[in-house]
């Protein structure tokens, strides 16, 4: 089902060229000094091919809720999938949303020295100056008041966001928005959607967030929950 993708204009790609790149069920925001949609659309059906023709080949890979074992054979973003999960404690497609957004980052980096992707709320950023992503947390009164302050020497960075009452993923928790930092996109999706699943009620917050800390190589993470917020890490919020 489509969701409108109506936080985008949360995304800060000022002085960049930002348009939409649509895949059959993938829709990225793509920001780059010079419009590049010919070559966006090419990476993302390349990554959808060898995800698609693994989980041809290996049905458990779309429908695992747990970690599998890496594949030293599979396409190089089927192990990225398959590593964050791993690090996580979640299944491989978790991360699938972070790990396209970073290959197409990645990939159109060789023509524009600033690159934005958003890809459903999880976001791949390299950037020449400070820019700030608007924060969507549904009904929750943080929701669109406040920001993460991203600075250049922190990218290219992940910036990912899974939720338990906003959109139709798969989830177990019921935090309106929980946001993780990572050098590895792939990796702070699967950790969003880790630990989304796990913050069932307010007094998890800290908790949480304790948990996270146990994940190598984040950076930091905000958890909000109706009027409760907790940060961790290397975080910087401002408002909107």
């Amino acid at each position: 089902m489509y969701e409108p993708r109506t936080y985008r204009h949360w995304i800060k790609g000022t002085g960049l060229a930002c348009y939409s790149v649509t895949v059959k069920e993938t829709d990225l925001q793509v920001c780059t000094c010079r419009e590049l949609h010919k070559e966006a659309v090419s990476v993302v059906r390349r990554c959808r091919k060898e995800i698609e023709r693994y989980i041809s080949a290996h049905p458990a890979f779309l429908t695992s809720l747990e970690p599998l074992p890496l594949d030293g054979t599979a396409p190089a973003i089927v192990q990225e999938m398959m590593r964050a999960g791993q690090a996580a404690g979640v299944g491989p497609m978790a991360s699938v949303a972070g790990a396209v957004a970073e290959a197409v980052g990645r990939e159109l980096l060789a023509l524009s020295p600033e690159v934005i992707i958003e890809n459903g709320g999880d976001i791949f950023i390299s950037s020449l100056k400070t820019r700030h992503t608007g924060i969507y947390a549904g009904k929750s009164p943080f929701s669109g008041k406040i920001a993460l302050e991203i600075k250049p020497d922190d990218t290219p960075a992940g910036i990912c966001t899974s939720s338990g009452t906003v959109g139709h993923s798969l989830s177990f928790g019921r935090a309106d928005a929980v946001i993780v930092l990572a050098a590895s996109t792939a990796l702070a999706d699967a950790a969003a959607t880790a630990i989304c699943n796990r913050v069932k009620e307010e007094d998890n917050i800290e908790r949480e967030l304790d948990h996270l800390q146990e994940i190598e190589g984040l950076s930091g993470a905000v958890i909000i929950m109706g009027k409760r917020i907790g940060v961790r890490g290397a975080v910087k919020l401002v408002p909107c």
